[in-house]
């Protein structure tokens, strides 16, 4: 017989979450500046999708390890998932302090991989933590907090290079460096992420191994049925994920794309060819990490599977603003394209305020509205019409002149990001096994991941073919993948009785 969890008072629900404020912080830095930093520093606009793709293929090499790690991890008082917050906030402090003063392009590409490497050994466990610390009840609750520091640490992020210059500091672009605004900015990032990951390790105390299972009670799942499942399978499986990247390789070759297509076709045959090792090990008796992870994605649960699918749509739309916002501003609204010109400037730091307020909306939409609708709809339906507000606000691009109109814009993509980051979470934690939370967790990243690589490889060959010059159209495809997301949660709502 099972023990419930203890439940979780407000203060409570502000300790388990609080570190991602910090960590926040650093991923708004990193989103809304680091186009400005490698274009300061001599990039094309054409090879800015190139560097971009460090920060989501590390994520995907990073936090599947990591979930299955700290799955398996006990430090005694430092617990199951703090040490690997604790560790990753120092790394990527380091990477925050010396990214502004990067000499070269190689060098602030490199720091960038670092960086996206820290934070997702950061967060990663902070999603599974949730589920750790709280009953399913809850789940909602703490999945709404948390989005709510991700909306606030984002806001602060993103508006303090623009605040910087309106408290005096120079904004001006210095040779082959960046304006002092973005120097400062990154510098408080990395003090305010360690703060904050070290507050939540200070102030909180994970249950132990022994305790856990009292709380999952007997029907706790079997950890090896997913090694089990996989020495059931011929090792041929993994042939057609090896034939798939070959192709792409070749159509890269023939249709002449862009060379950043080469990376999908690797990824693609990577994993058919970890497929088989796997297999051959699990049919040997050898389980491994490899096993684990491997059969892990394989035996996904049918809900989770579904879910996958409005995740894949949804990050698509979210990394096309990434990449593209601070170009398509500065040159679409204020007629200013090159990144070394005051004009240019002057619409990056505007974009650091639309970011700000599409967070900020975030932030309260997380604790207000999403909550009210999830009691009365579902939190399906509820994502649905997140995604739907997200997908109004990108087309809304197309209907905007002033740029002071786009903060309108953001609204819908705020109410989005707010569903995006809370419900799919919401929907899992209460479905999910805990002995496996953590490596489910971080398999749901792939989906979350993959959609960045195929647009860092992908948009730019679709961009050159039929809209040369005119970026503003990513916009478009943002807008459409968002609807084909809340095409995918009627799928989800369908089977979800959450």
């Amino acid at each position: 017989m099972s023990v419930e969890k203890p439940r979780q008072s407000f203060v409570g629900l502000w300790n388990i979450s609080f570190g991602f404020f910090g960590i926040q912080i650093g991923f708004a830095l990193q989103n809304a500046n680091m186009s400005r930093i490698f274009q300061s520093l001599g990039t094309r606009l054409d090879d800015l999708p190139a560097l971009w793709v460090a920060a989501p293929l590390t994520g995907l090499l990073v936090q599947p390890v990591i979930g299955h790690l700290s799955d398996k991890t006990w430090l005694g008082r430092l617990g199951r998932r703090r040490p690997y917050f604790l560790g990753g906030a120092i790394l990527a402090a380091l990477a925050l302090l010396l990214m502004p003063e990067s000499p070269a392009l190689w060098f602030a590409a490199g720091l960038l991989w670092i960086l996206d490497a820290s934070l997702n050994i950061s967060m990663e466990p902070f999603r599974a933590f949730v589920g750790d610390m709280l009953r399913k009840d809850q789940h909602s609750a703490g999945y709404a907090v948390q989005t709510a520091f991700i909306g606030m640490g984002a806001v602060l992020g993103s508006i303090f290079p623009w605040a910087l210059e309106h408290l005096g500091v120079s904004n001006a672009a210095v040779a082959h460096g960046v304006p002092d605004t973005v120097k400062y900015a990154f510098w408080f990032g990395g003090a305010a992420l360690f703060c904050s990951v070290l507050w939540t390790v200070l102030t909180t105390r994970e249950y132990s191994p022994a305790e856990m299972a009292a709380f999952d009670g007997p029907a706790a799942s079997d950890e090896a049925a997913s090694v089990r499942l996989l020495a059931a399978r011929h090792p041929a499986a993994g042939l057609p994920w090896i034939v798939a990247g070959a192709l792409v390789v070749l159509a890269v070759a023939q249709l002449r794309l862009e060379k950043e297509v080469y990376l999908l076709g690797g990824l693609l045959a990577a994993y058919g060819l970890a497929q088989i090792v796997a297999i051959l090990r699990a049919r040997a008796g050898r389980a491994s990490m490899l096993g684990h992870i491997v059969g892990d994605f394989a035996g996904m649960p049918v809900l989770m599977k579904r879910l996958a699918v409005a995740q894949f749509f949804s990050w698509s739309a979210l990394f096309i603003m990434w990449i593209n916002t601070t170009p398509i501003v500065a040159g679409a609204f204020y007629g200013s394209p090159d990144p070394k010109s005051a004009g240019y400037q002057e619409g990056a730091n505007w974009v650091d305020v639309l970011f700000a307020t599409y967070n900020g909306v975030a932030a309260v939409a997380a604790l207000t509205l999403l909550p009210l609708l999830s009691a009365r709809f579902g939190k399906a339906r509820t994502h649905i019409f997140g995604l739907l507000c997200g997908a109004a606000g990108y087309a809304s691009f197309f209907l905007v002149r002033d740029p002071a109109w786009l903060i309108a814009s953001e609204i819908g993509i705020g109410i989005a990001w707010a569903s995006i980051l809370a419900m799919p979470y919401a929907i899992l934690a209460s479905s999910l096994p805990q002995a496996k939370l953590g490596i489910y967790m971080g398999l749901f990243n792939v989906f979350v991941v993959v959609p960045q690589l195929l647009v860092a490889t992908v948009m730019g060959s679709i961009m050159n073919r039929f809209f040369p010059g005119e970026l503003i159209w990513t916009m478009a495809f943002a807008s459409g993948t968002l609807l084909l997301a809340a095409l995918a949660m009627l799928r989800v709502a369908a089977l979800s009785r959450e």
